[in-house]
Order: C-alpha cells, then sequence, then structure tokens
C-alpha cells in the first residue's frame, strides 16, 4: 500500500491544482503545494502524528493540518471534494496537457465547451481557437504537441511509484506458501522512465499458494484474470500488476525472457537458433531433441549463448550483442561507486528540510563530500539573497570542520544558478568566486527558439564558475517537454569547457535521458548523478539516477560524483580563472559593498581546499 505521506501529497497537490483551476488566490496554492512538498519528505510517517504534531513540519498550517488529521482519520478529504465537485468533468484531463495551465483549460471550457482531449484537438483543426486571446499559431502547435505527450503518457506511471509498490509486493510474496524466489521484471527491471504493467515472476513448484497470496494483498483492489501459470490484479488507483509463477529450474530463463526488451529477446533467440538452440522462457534447450541446456540462472542462458551476462539496463537492442561478443560491455556505474551529491536543496529556497538535517543524513550515506546548492536570486519566488547567501555559507562551513578534515564528509557551499534568456546567471563572477561549486539550470523562458536557447545553454557553459549544466532539457516526464535546443552543440560545449553534465535523478525530471547520455558520451564529457533533493528521503532518489546513466553506458570513470574528493576539487578548479578569487575556497567572502558593484576581501589560507 502507499505510505500515507505520499497519499496525503497527492491529494494536496490535487487540491492546489483545483483551487488554480477554480481561480483561487495563487499564494494559497503555492501554500499547498509546498505543504504537499514538505509531507511527502518527511521522514515520519505521518498516520502516527497528531495535529500539533503535523504543524511542526515546515509549510504545514493549521488549516492544512486540519484537513490532512481529517483525512487519517475518515479518509475522506471534504474540502477537496468540494472542489472535485467544482470542476466539470473532463477539464482536469486538458491539465496534463504541458503546454496547457489550470486557467487557461477552465477557459476553453468556460467559451468552447472543450472538455477532453479529442475535443481540444478538433478545435484547433477547425480553426476555433483562433478567436481566444493568447491561443495563437504557435500555441496551438505547442497544445498538439501536449496532447501527444499526454497521451504518450496515459496509463503510465513514474518509475519510482512503480518501484514502491513492486518492492512492497515482492516482499509480500516472498512470506508466500512455496516461494522459492520472487523478482519485478519487465520495464522495472530496465529501469525506464515511466513504466506501463509491473511484471513480477515467483519460482514455486506448486503455483495455487502463490496465487491466492496474490490476490490476497492488500494492494489487489481488483482480480482481472486468474490462472495457474498467470494471475493479474489492479490496484485502487488502476495500476495492473501481472504475476507469472515458473518451475524453480525455469527460473533463470524466465528471469531473462520476462525482462526484455522484446528487441534485446529477439537478437537473443536469433543467436541460439544460429547454434541450433531454443530459447523460451522454460529454458535454453536442444532444437531437434529438446533437451534442456540451461534454465537456472540468467548467468548461464548467457554463457551457453557465448555471451556474458547482460546487464538488465543495457537490454535495449542497442549494440550491447556486439559489445558483449566483443567483449566490450562497460562496468557500468552503480549507487555504491556514488561518493557524494552536487545538487541540493533546504529550506531556505524551496527545500523542506533543513541544512543540518540535509547535512547529517547525507553523512548517514555515508558520502565523502555533500554540496548544498539552493536557489540564486532569479528565482524571485524563493526569496535569496547575497546576505542570505553569506550567512548560509558561515553555517556551511561550521558543519565542514564538523563534519570534514579527517571526520568523513567534506561539506560544500554551492548555488543553482538560474540560466536567463541571454545566457547570464544571476550573480557576477565576483561573487560566484566564493561559492565551492556552481550548477546553473533553466527555469523559465522555455519558448525560446531552437537557436536561442542553444545560445543560452552554451554560454552558460563558457561561464567560468558554472561547474554543473543542471537538469538540461528541462523536461519534467508527462507534465513539460523539453527545451528545443541543439544539445550536440551543448555537449560539445561542455566537453570543450569542462563543464559536467547532470544525470538530474528526481524521478519526474531523469534528465537527461538515457538517448542524451548516449550522444554526449560521444562527445567526452563528465556528467554529475545527482539527487536535487528538496528534502533528506530525496537523496535516495539517486538510485533512478543511477538506473538511468546505466541505461545511457555510464562507468563510474565518467562520473564526477564517484570520484575521490582531491580528483574532483581539481576538476572544479580546473576551469576557474586563477585570478579574482581562488576556487574552493574555504573561508567566506567579507562583503564590502552590493556584490555586483563591490568589492571581494578574504581570500585561501595557506593549506586549505582552495591552495
Amino acid at each position: 500500500m502507499a505510505r500515507p505521506n505520499d497519499e496525503v501529497e497527492a491529494l494536496l497537490r490535487e487540491y492546489a491544482d483545483l483551487l488554480q483551476i477554480t481561480g483561487g488566490e495563487a499564494f494559497k496554492a503555492r501554500a499547498y503545494e509546498k505543504a504537499a512538498r514538505a509531507i511527502g519528505g518527511y521522514h515520519t510517517d505521518i498516520s502516527r502524528l497528531d495535529a500539533k504534531q503535523l504543524r511542526a513540519i515546515p509549510g504545514v498550517g493549521a488549516s492544512i493540518a486540519d484537513k490532512v488529521t481529517e483525512y487519517l482519520t475518515t479518509g475522506r478529504m471534504p474540502a477537496l471534494e468540494e472542489r472535485r465537485a467544482a470542476i466539470p468533468p473532463g477539464v482536469r484531463e486538458l491539465t496534463s496537457i504541458p503546454a496547457l495551465g489550470p486557467k487557461r483549460a477552465m477557459l476553453l471550457y468556460e467559451k468552447l465547451g472543450i472538455a477532453s482531449l479529442d475535443q481540444l484537438v478538433a478545435a484547433i483543426r477547425a480553426g476555433k481557437l483562433r478567436g481566444l486571446k493568447g491561443f495563437g499559431p504557435k500555441t496551438e502547435e505547442k497544445l498538439l504537441h501536449g496532447v501527444e505527450l499526454a497521451r504518450q503518457a496515459g496509463g503510465r506511471i513514474l518509475l519510482d511509484a512503480a518501484m514502491d509498490v513492486a518492492e512492497e509486493t515482492v516482499a509480500a510474496l516472498a512470506r508466500a506458501t512455496g516461494c522459492d524466489r520472487c523478482c519485478y521484471a519487465g520495464s522495472l527491471r530496465r529501469m525506464k522512465e515511466t513504466i506501463g504493467d509491473i511484471d513480477l515472476l515467483v519460482a514455486a513448484e506448486d503455483s495455487g499458494p502463490v496465487m491466492d497470496a496474490f490476490t490476497r494483498l492488500p494492494q489487489a483492489a481488483e482480480t482481472i484474470v486468474r490462472g495457474e501459470k498467470k494471475t493479474s490484479v489492479r490496484t485502487a488507483q488502476g495500476l495492473q500488476l501481472d504475476l507469472r509463477v515458473l518451475p524453480p529450474a525455469s527460473w533463470g530463463a524466465g528471469l531473462q525472457y520476462f525482462t526484455g526488451s522484446r528487441a534485446h529477446n529477439i537478437a537473443t533467440r536469433t543467436i541460439a537458433g544460429r547454434k541450433g538452440l531454443k530459447l523460451s522462457e522454460y529454458g535454453l534447450a536442444d532444437a531437434e531433441s529438446g533437451q534442456l541446456i540451461a534454465s537456472d540462472s540468467e548467468e548461464e542462458v548467457y554463457e551457453r549463448l557465448s555471451l556474458p551476462w547482460i546487464p538488465p539496463t543495457l537490454r535495449e537492442d542497442r549494440g550491447e550483442i556486439a559489445a558483449a561478443l566483443a567483449g566490450e560491455l562497460p562496468s557500468l556505474v552503480t549507487e555504491s561507486d556514488l561518493r557524494g551529491d552536487l545538487h541540493t536543496h533546504t529550506d531556505l529556497t524551496d527545500g523542506v528540510s533543513s541544512l543540518e538535517d540535509m547535512v547529517r543524513e547525507a553523512a548517514a550515506r555515508g558520502y565523502a563530500y555533500y554540496a548544498v546548492t539552493d536557489h540564486a536570486p532569479q528565482l524571485a519566488m524563493q526569496r535569496m539573497t547575497d546576505e542570505k547567501a553569506l550567512a548560509q555559507r558561515e553555517r556551511v562551513r561550521a558543519l565542514d570542520r564538523a563534519h570534514g578534515r579527517g571526520r568523513g564528509m567534506r561539506v560544500l557551499h554551492g548555488t543553482e544558478l538560474n540560466i536567463g534568456p541571454d545566457g547570464d546567471v544571476d550573480w557576477p563572477g565576483e561573487f560566484l568566486a566564493g561559492f565551492d561549486l556552481c550548477v546553473a539550470s533553466v527555469h523559465s523562458h522555455f519558448d525560446l527558439d531552437r537557436a536561442a536557447q542553444t545560445r543560452r545553454l552554451i554560454r552558460a557553459c563558457e561561464n567560468p564558475y558554472v561547474s554543473v549544466l543542471g537538469h538540461p532539457t528541462t523536461r519534467k516526464i508527462g507534465r513539460r517537454p523539453g527545451i528545443e535546443a541543439d544539445f550536440d552543440a551543448v555537449f560539445a560545449a561542455c566537453a570543450r569547457t569542462g563543464t559536467a553534465l547532470e544525470v538530474n535523478s528526481h524521478p519526474d525530471r531523469l534528465d537527461l535521458n538515457d538517448e542524451h547520455i548516449l550522444r554526449a558520451r560521444e562527445h567526452g564529457v563528465v556528467f554529475a548523478i545527482d539527487s536535487d533533493a528538496h528534502a533528506v528521503t530525496h537523496l535516495a532518489h539517486v538510485r533512478y539516477g543511477v538506473g538511468t546513466a546505466q541505461r545511457g553506458w555510464l562507468t563510474a570513470d565518467d562520473v564526477l560524483n564517484t570520484w575521490p574528493w582531491q580528483r574532483v576539487r581539481r576538476f572544479l578548479a580546473a576551469k576557474r580563472p586563477r585570478s579574482g578569487g581562488r576556487a574552493l575556497c574555504r573561508r567566506a567572502p567579507r562583503l564590502t559593498g552590493r556584490a555586483g558593484g563591490g568589492s571581494m576581501e578574504g581570500g585561501c589560507p595557506p593549506g586549505t581546499a582552495g591552495g
């Protein structure tokens, strides 16, 4: 079952959306969004908290706490139900279109009666939107593309949501009578960014008790079909789970078969056929006699095909078979290879956990270094100032003294800069020189043309203080398409300037995606797998970034934050100018005037990280 925190987070996000659709105050909608994020990222199960304890969560006021308490007690949130009733059927569907916000979705309904994706497409084709303010030809083109994205996402869920359900189900099935082995398979095992149905595999001599246990699981709201070998159920949220039970002796062949991909399986079956063999979910057998040759483990099946074991994340028929035959499979990066996280946030801007809590959790993960990179001033809603940044730096330096210097983890003070439409970033170089590293990301002006987007990204890469290009395409899976840019030119600029490309691990971003990573590798860039965490629980999101990096064939040596600290420090320092401030200074500069017009004083004493 879903974690109570996640359930309530989803409800509060929905309430915030409905507030916007019905014309509620923008500040109120933002308050609910912030509370949703805080509850989703809260480390304690909120079902164990009373109203007073709920109000202690950052961003959760008395009114929100009362709604949450009511839901946890009764299973209902009347305020949300009232808002739902006020929204015409179909308008919520329109809000799934990346290029269409809640207010404009409501406008389309009120003016043209549009309440479905099909009706919107028909209205665009008929030219009916042309009379509405703000709906010109360019907007129509974006809406049609948005409809396509919304339809592609239909019925699919994000990787992390699928993983939560799958791992909970596997743990329950492993306790079923007669279960010998249990695993999830399919696109989830291959770590694809979205999942349709969840494939589960169990090895058991007798399938009956396992199937009984499966259909009785709390998450099984409906049994779609039940059989001796396959049973399918549907959760209350509409997610389908397919369970297949195989004899224990067929485990390896079954796991290989049901992991896929289809194209990879066709390739392996072709190899088997050339060897006079037949490969199926039950094993690798002689094609003529039917005598079983291999089936117990995936390793054994691949070995009998004269192949090394191929990691599931590579099984997409994108050259992995040829690389395996040539002995050139990469040794893929793993989560245990990560030595640090270079992009995270605190409650100073839009995070929900304190600096101290984030650092403590990072240390508990065994990191050798950890960077705090709160937003810079161009994102006005975050209310960052020069003074706040410098005050945070003092706290970071104190935490670095407590955790670093031989005590296990260096704590770095960074910032996430906003890349403006012309490629400028928030602070001038003399102020940026005081940060240990700078991540630069696009957060606005998504509609610039391809040439302009390319120029702004390249110019940001050329900034000597920008160490990492954050979530480079800006996409949000199923909600916002990536910007249009010549990314091969951007990748080349990153390689030329010594700027790392981020693989953002947040499940709704996974940006860069695997296909972009494969292209960027050809340019020789360095990557950074970061969590972009906004709460202590988000630090674990790196597992999804690692999965995406594996799908892009990355090794540990390709990834900046698998390197030892001294190598990372040299990489960060190499790009920076030798004058105007020394890289990775461990002493906060003293601001003698406004950052944009005054001078910076303070340097690195001998023997510090900048020396």
